[in-house]
């Protein structure tokens, strides 16, 4: 499995309100439902419409996701008419949506083949 260059990694060891926070993090992506969320909203903007469309959950259980997303900091919203709009915050979570795709790729692609 292919892992980023150490120079990539904190600077600093992390406090331990870095690590619980992180902790946090890493637990909301860790259901299905919610990195598909995120992963449709790193190709952009999108409403629950689109993305329930994405995901494949009923409407309800998307706009509860979605919700929490927000709730935590993860994604934004703006009203767009009566539609609600809603966008990734930054970068960092793109890129941590990419590299646990990139590492479930590589476990799946890297897998012995058995007869």
């Amino acid at each position: 499995m292919h892992l980023s260059p150490a120079d990539d990694a904190h600077p600093r060891t992390p406090s331990e309100e870095q690590f619980a926070l992180a902790a946090e993090l890493l637990a909301l992506l860790g259901d299905r439902t919610r990195i598909t969320l995120l992963h449709a909203l790193t190709r952009g903007e999108a409403d629950v419409t689109t993305l329930t469309e994405a995901c494949g959950a009923a409407r309800p259980a998307v706009s509860q996701h979605l919700a929490r997303l927000r709730l935590a900091g993860l994604v934004s919203t703006r009203k767009e008419g009566r539609r609600v709009i809603y966008a990734l915050r930054d970068g960092h979570l793109r890129r941590l949506v990419d590299e646990a795709l990139k590492v479930a790729d590589h476990r799946l692609t890297d897998r012995p083949v058995h007869d």
